[in-house]
């Protein structure tokens, strides 16, 4: 094992094995060997080539053996986790932060589509959190969107959310989002123009993002923009009439809050 300034390093065994390399960046010495120790019992597929307490540390590791895969904490001395991917510039690398941040940064991370991890770490989060990060690289624009986001404070309100796909990610302007449709883990959007997306996250985990942006979650089925809504039908069964003219079903349940956002009812 060598060690040098804010490094700790191990000399590879990483070969053809269907192995992932990886590089983890925290100025907490503590956290970076509990998540190295983690790595290794829950994500075995994952090797640490490099466990750095520094940014310029994590930069130089990240230039010299092209990581698969980095976790990186963002408040940072010198230089934080955004100023150290700005120095990388393009990245060719899966990347999951490792942050303490309170409940408004992490919607900044889920309207982003960034993957995250919060501390303390769980093991099965982390599990999954690999997974889901191994399967595509950040897009240029939810760095952007999300460093925004955390240093303009709760006041920014994005004009896009990021939906990831197979391939890559699809931002959409929030205002040309008609509804969503809940599909078991799955989450459709139905986005003006006829457009739809399917994304790999819940109902549930949607209307936490876009419940502040005039979205109402009005069946267990369907979360729908409110400026989007052009009739609602009473009746045995109440629904509302969409722009798209689509039919949407309201639970008995949710028809107060109808009334609450509109008093027409």
């Amino acid at each position: 094992m060598k060690t040098t300034s804010g490094i700790t390093s191990q000399e590879p065994s990483f070969g053809g094995q269907g192995g992932m390399k990886a590089v983890i960046i925290d100025d907490e010495p503590d956290c970076v060997k509990l998540l190295a120790l983690q790595l290794k019992m829950y994500c075995p597929q994952v090797q640490v080539m490099a466990e750095c307490t520094s940014s310029e540390a994590g930069l130089l590791k990240i230039k010299e053996l092209q990581p698969d895969i980095v976790f990186l904490d963002i408040e940072m001395p010198v230089m934080n986790g955004f100023q150290l991917l700005e120095k990388i510039g393009h990245i060719n690398f899966s990347l999951v932060f490792v942050t303490a941040y309170d409940q408004f940064a992490v919607k900044a991370f889920r309207f982003n589509a960034l993957d995250y991890l919060l501390k303390p770490i769980d093991g099965k989060d982390l599990k999954t959190a690999v997974e889901k990060a191994m399967q595509q690289k950040p897009d240029p624009q939810q760095l952007q969107l999300m460093k925004q986001q955390l240093h303009s404070g709760e006041k920014y309100q994005p004009d896009k959310i990021a939906l990831p796909y197979q391939n890559g990610v699809t931002f959409t302007e929030i205002k040309n989002v008609l509804y969503c449709e809940a599909d078991n883990n799955y989450t459709r959007f139905f986005i003006a123009g006829g457009q739809q997306c399917m994304v790999s996250k819940t109902l549930g985990d949607i209307q936490e993002v876009l419940e502040e942006r005039n979205f109402l979650r009005v069946h267990r089925q369907y979360l729908v923009n409110l400026d989007h809504i052009k009739k609602y039908v009473r009746g045995e069964g109440n629904y509302l009439i969409m722009s798209n003219d689509d039919n949407i079903p309201v639970a008995r349940n949710k028809k107060e809050k109808l009334i609450e956002k509109f008093g027409w009812l």
